[in-house]
């Protein structure tokens, strides 16, 4: 199945992009998978390639449930090349309580987690019932982590040894495990790090270096206490490493990834040039029906990151603008993948973008989708960034069920799950909008 700018759940649920690298000439993202409906299940790892970060071919399922410690699921993790070889990290999950109406479900948070490792020669080719083996059992001192709660493995190459975070929790605080290895076979616990009041448990932590500043990004549960839904949000903070005691430090309680609150697991790699980008889940309150494949789950367009001013930023791929680049009229000229508007909203101006209405009010960038959402009480019907100082500057990409908005340039950025837009495009201001389809 091929797919052209954002990746889209092939059929039923996607969630969590995991293994994301650029593997012998393509990009390899995979992702959280459960093949059989439109819902969260037992977790598999599909598998989609790209040469442009635009054109997306789904393959076979890459990771499947096979052994007895990941019998009920192939959670998420991270891929690395070493000798010409994809390493491929994951956590393994066994529930001790099966629900007795369906299987694929755990009953009362009743399941315990491992680290398991699996190697593919080629990228494409993948033997789960011979190559996957634990590389860390189950956490038992919890005074450590937490059996059940330990999980998401992101793997990086250091100076002299290869390294790990893993997300977990102690003492009801979120934390990162952090673990060394030379073989990226046996791994040894080398640190602890955390930073007290930031949610229970931490998912999906990655840390890296850019422009010379340690980064660190992680989805803590629980972190907004509005008793809106979601309350687990994706956190960018600026966080120094030491390879030689492992000992992390993070600077400060962190900004959201992306403030239209949607977006999840965020996850990095290198592109071809050697760009730190990263591309996280689309969280969406309800499938899309398309007959008879509905499908649940998406993910943003490639970001690339940069450290400016003593914080992270992220702007859209420099490949992903170059292909949206044809000049339309209006979307429906638009073919599949969208489109890109550029556009200047001053102080007061509000866009409407079929429904999606985008307001500048005190500086401040507010996304309102209630036109355009299930009003379901699984999404945040408004949600805007904190005060813009750059410019008015706004880049927006369009796919039929996301909208991705880019404050000058990476300055912040505001992204929503969307239904049923139309293609009715209104400004109530001064500026000019222009459009752009893929070439």
């Amino acid at each position: 199945m091929k797919q052209t700018g954002h990746i889209k759940a092939p059929g039923n649920w996607i969630n969590d992009p995991n293994g994301f690298i650029y593997y012998r000439g393509r990009y390899h993202v995979f992702y959280q998978h459960f093949p059989y409906e439109p819902r969260w299940g037992t977790m598999h790892w599909g598998h989609a390639v790209s040469t442009d970060l635009v054109h997306w071919e789904h393959l076979p399922i890459a990771l499947y449930p096979t052994k007895p410690q990941d019998r009920n699921g192939c959670f998420s993790g991270s891929a690395v090349e070493h000798d010409g070889k994809l390493y491929l990290f994951y956590t393994g999950v066994r529930y001790r309580q099966e629900n007795p109406e369906n299987i694929h479900k755990h009953v009362d948070n009743d399941f315990e987690s491992c680290q398991m490792l699996m190697v593919s020669d080629d990228g494409e080719h993948f033997d789960n019932l011979g190559s996957k083996h634990v590389i860390i059992p189950k956490i038992t001192d919890p005074e450590v982590g937490d059996v059940t709660h330990t999980r998401d493995p992101k793997v990086w190459r250091g100076s002299d040894a290869w390294y790990m975070v893993l997300g977990s929790t102690r003492h009801n605080e979120g934390e990162v495990l952090i673990y060394r290895s030379r073989d990226l076979t046996t791994w040894e616990l080398a640190g602890q790090a955390e930073r007290p009041g930031i949610g229970w448990m931490w998912e999906c932590p990655d840390w890296f270096t850019v422009d010379g500043q340690g980064v660190l990004l992680f989805s803590p549960m629980g972190y907004m206490k509005d008793c809106a839904c979601p309350p687990d949000m994706s956190l960018c903070a600026l966080a120094d490493f030491d390879e030689a005691t492992c000992a992390m430090h993070i600077a400060d309680d962190g900004r959201f990834f992306d403030y239209g609150l949607d977006l999840y697991a965020p996850q990095s790699t290198l592109d071809a040039e050697g760009r730190r980008i990263v591309i996280a889940w689309l969280r969406m309150p309800g499938p899309v029906d398309e007959g008879s494949r509905p499908w649940w789950g998406m993910m943003c367009l490639p970001r690339v990151v940069s450290a400016r001013d003593g914080r992270a930023r992220f702007s859209v791929h420099p490949d992903v603008r170059a292909a949206y680049a044809h000049p339309i009229a209006a979307p429906s000229e638009a073919g599949n993948g969208g489109f890109r508007m550029t556009l200047e909203l001053h102080e007061g101006e509000t866009l409407d973008i079929g429904g999606y209405r985008i307001a500048r009010i005190e500086g401040r960038l507010r996304a309102d989708r209630s036109a355009v959402c299930p009003h379901n009480g699984k999404c945040r019907l408004v949600s805007e960034t904190p005060e813009a100082r750059e410019g008015d500057h706004l880049e927006i990409y369009v796919d039929g069920n996301i909208v991705e908005t880019y404050v000058n340039d990476g300055e912040y950025t505001l992204t929503n799950a969307v239904y049923g837009l139309s293609d009715d495009i209104h400004l109530e201001g001064t500026g000019t909008i222009a459009l752009y389809g893929l070439r």
